[in-house]
């Protein structure tokens, strides 16, 4: 294969790539797209273009997801101050 080749092929595979990872996001909420994604093994920069976001947006998401994550498994729960 020559290097065109090559890059054409890749080029083919990243579109699938974008249009399942479209497809096992879909219907749901921003949030869990991103949670979805990068447990595809997505990068934020690849997320936030997928999603049509910045990648700051989808690393501030994952950050939450994780501290929301990491509070669950502890018993812990985030109060609301009043």
């Amino acid at each position: 294969m020559t290097e065109p080749e090559v890059s054409q092929l890749v080029a083919r595979l990243d579109i699938l790539v974008r249009l399942d990872a479209l497809n096992l996001v879909a219907g749901k909420k921003q949030g869990e797209q991103i949670a979805l994604l990068s447990a595809a093994g997505l990068a934020p920069k690849e997320i936030a273009e997928i999603l049509e976001t910045t990648p700051n947006t989808v690393r501030v998401r994952l950050s939450n997801f994780r501290k929301q994550k990491k509070g669950a498994t502890h018993g812990k729960t985030k109060r609301k101050q009043t």
